[in-house]
C-alpha cells in the first residue's frame, strides 16, 4: 500500500465532500441528498441494442434504421444534469471518480459474460498529454480490476485528430471520424471485447472504433459507458 495515499485517506477520507457540489457529507456516499436527485440511474426500460433509456423495452428507431457496429451496449447512468457535472469533473481533473463509475459499470457488464478482454476509446497523444490522462483508459483499467478481465492497453490508437464533435449531427460526426483510429490485429484478432468510453451520445465514435476493431479481426465488440443520452423518440 502506498504510504502517502494511506495518510491522505486518514486525514482527507474519500467521500468527505459531495462529488458534485462539494458540500460536506459523512454518510460514506459520493453525493449529498440534494445532488443525488440530479443523478438518474439507467435501471428501467432500455433499448436492447444501444442500452439507452427508452419509454418501452424495445429496440429504438435509431438502432433499427442504422444498426450500430457494436454487438450490444450498456450504461448505468442517464446523461442527466448531475451526471453531466460528474463526467465533466472526471474529465477535467478528478480522476478518482473512476472508482464511482467503475462500481456502477461493473454491474451492467453482467450481460457481456463471454467477453475475453477490455479495451477503450483512445485519444491522440497530444490531447492526452494536454489533459493529463485518458478518462476512458482509467475506466477500462478500473473495470479490468473489478471484473478480473485482462486490459489490452494499446488495442486501438487514434492516429488523426478530429475537430470538435459537439455541434455535429451523427452523419457529420461519422464523416469527421473516418480514418481516425487504427487497431492492432495481433492483439484484437479473434477476441470478444468490451470497449469502454465515458458517454454514449450519437454513437459515431463507438461505431468508428468498433468498425476498426472488427476490421482487424475482433469477433464481437460490446460497448460499456458510464452514461448515455436518453432516447426520446418513438420505438
Amino acid at each position: 500500500m502506498n504510504i502517502f495515499k494511506g495518510l491522505l485517506d486518514i486525514f482527507f477520507p474519500p467521500n468527505f465532500t459531495c462529488d458534485i457540489c462539494g458540500k460536506e457529507i459523512f454518510s460514506g456516499d459520493n453525493l449529498c441528498d440534494g445532488c443525488r436527485g440530479t443523478v438518474t440511474l439507467n435501471n428501467k426500460f432500455t433499448c436492447p441494442v444501444c442500452g439507452r433509456k427508452t419509454l418501452t423495452p424495445q429496440q429504438c428507431l435509431e438502432c433499427k434504421a442504422n444498426p450500430p457496429l457494436f454487438d450490444m451496449a450498456a450504461s448505468p447512468l442517464v446523461y442527466s444534469e448531475g451526471v453531466q457535472k460528474l463526467i465533466l469533473k472526471f474529465k477535467k481533473g478528478q480522476p478518482y471518480l473512476k472508482e464511482y463509475f467503475g462500481r456502477l459499470m461493473k454491474a451492467k457488464c453482467a450481460v457481456f459474460a463471454d467477453a475475453e478482454a477490455i479495451c477503450y476509446v483512445p485519444m491522440t497523444r497530444s490531447t492526452e498529454r494536454n489533459r493529463g490522462y485518458n478518462q476512458a483508459y482509467l475506466l477500462a483499467k478500473e473495470l479490468s480490476k473489478q471484473l478480473n478481465i485482462p486490459l489490452i492497453k494499446n488495442a486501438v490508437a487514434k492516429v488523426k485528430k478530429s475537430p470538435s464533435q459537439k455541434s455535429l449531427t451523427r452523419k457529420e460526426r461519422t464523416e469527421n471520424l473516418k480514418s481516425c483510429f487504427k487497431a492492432d490485429k495481433s492483439v484484437v484478432g479473434g477476441k470478444i471485447l468490451i470497449l469502454v468510453d465515458d458517454v454514449l451520445t450519437t454513437g459515431a465514435t463507438a461505431d468508428a472504433v468498433c468498425g476498426e476493431l472488427k476490421k482487424r479481426g475482433a469477433k464481437k465488440v460490446y460497448l460499456i459507458t458510464a452514461a448515455s443520452v436518453e432516447y426520446k423518440g418513438e420505438v
